[in-house]
């Protein structure tokens, strides 16, 4: 009965898993862009050794002005991967998270217009490493 019991719950654990679909693909369009612009930046800094990838929304904000165009805000974090820099795989199952680093705390800001990123005004992307929490 035990066996049974325990075999029950890994099946659903492990359906569970298989199932768990990966944050970035459950993004809109128009917030992927502001996380690609993130990743561009982050991986153009030569001080920057890890591949980055998108872990979650904290905040967003859309406001749409008439005629196709949009100004869109987007706070998110941004967790290191096992592989190497300038890696382009996206499956969060091959380039599985580090837990032995801090996250990258992204915020960007710009306007779009039909679907497309705008360079005027200039795209504002900010990331910073978070702070490691220490024991006192």
């Amino acid at each position: 009965m035990a066996a049974g019991l325990l075999l029950l719950v890994c099946a659903g654990a492990v359906l569970f898993s298989a199932g768990a679909q990966d944050p970035y693909d459950e993004l809109a369009d128009n917030y992927k862009m502001g996380v690609d612009l993130a990743l561009e930046q982050l991986n153009s800094h030569t001080g920057v050794h890890h591949h980055f990838h998108f872990l979650r929304s904290l905040e967003k904000s859309d406001i749409e002005s008439g005629f196709g165009v949009r100004y869109l805000y987007h706070h998110f974090y941004l967790k290191p991967t096992t592989c190497p820099k300038g890696t382009t795989e996206l499956n969060t199952q091959r380039c599985p998270f580090r837990n032995d680093r801090p996250l990258m705390d992204c915020a960007v800001c710009y306007k779009t217009a039909d679907d497309r990123i705008e360079s005027s005004p200039k795209p504002y992307v900010h990331c910073i490493q978070k702070p490691r929490l220490t024991k006192v």
